[in-house]
C-alpha cells in the first residue's frame, strides 16, 4: 500500500472541504460583485418565476420558513430590489413584486450553484442520483446535520435560530 495516497477516509473529508469551499468561493463571489447572498439571489429568482407571489407562497417554494424568507425580503426591500404591494383582490394578502433595479440585478447575475449542479446531476443515469442522494443523506446524517431545516440552496451565510429543527 502506497503511504502517500490518502486513506478513504481523508477522501471523503477532502472531497466534503472541496464541496464546501466551492460554495462560500461562490457565495462570496455573489456577494462581492452583486452585493447579494445565494438566498437573496434565490429569492429573487421565485420571485420573477412566481409573478408576484405572496411570502407564505415563496417561502413554500424556497422550502424555508416565512420568518426567513420575511428576513431575505426585509434585506431586499432595503436595497431596493423588490416592494410588498397589496392584493387588489384580497386586501389582507401582500404580494411581492421586483422593481426595475431588482429585475437588472437579476439579468446582470450569475447563474445559481446549484442551476450548475443540476445541469450536470439531470444528466447522470437515475441509479447514478439515487446512489448520490442516498450517500449524502447518510452523511448529512453522520455529521448530525439533518437538524438544520435546509432548502436547495447552495449558498454560505448565518443559520437563523428559528430554522433548526427541535432536538426530539
Amino acid at each position: 500500500m502506497n503511504s502517500a495516497l490518502p486513506e478513504i477516509h481523508e477522501e471523503v473529508l477532502i472531497s466534503l472541504r472541496q464541496i464546501m469551499q466551492a460554495i462560500d468561493l461562490h457565495s462570496k463571489k455573489i456577494s462581492k460583485q452583486y452585493g447579494l447572498t445565494a438566498p437573496q439571489l434565490v429569492v429573487l429568482n421565485l420571485i420573477r418565476k412566481l409573478q408576484s407571489p405572496s411570502v407564505k407562497k415563496l417561502a413554500d417554494w424556497a422550502n424555508l420558513s416565512s420568518a426567513t424568507v420575511s428576513d431575505v425580503l426585509d434585506r431586499l426591500t432595503q436595497k431596493g430590489l423588490i416592494q410588498r404591494v397589496r392584493s387588489e383582490k384580497d386586501k389582507r394578502l401582500i404580494l411581492i413584486h421586483l422593481t426595475e433595479k431588482g429585475i437588472e440585478t437579476l439579468h446582470k447575475s450569475p447563474p445559481l450553484l446549484q442551476d450548475q449542479f443540476l445541469e450536470k446531476f439531470s444528466k447522470l443515469e437515475k441509479w447514478e442520483q439515487t446512489l448520490i442522494v442516498s450517500s449524502l443523506q447518510r452523511v448529512a446524517d453522520m455529521m448530525k446535520a439533518t437538524k438544520f431545516d435546509a432548502s436547495p440552496i447552495l449558498g454560505v451565510g448565518a443559520i437563523a435560530p428559528e430554522t433548526l429543527k427541535k432536538d426530539s
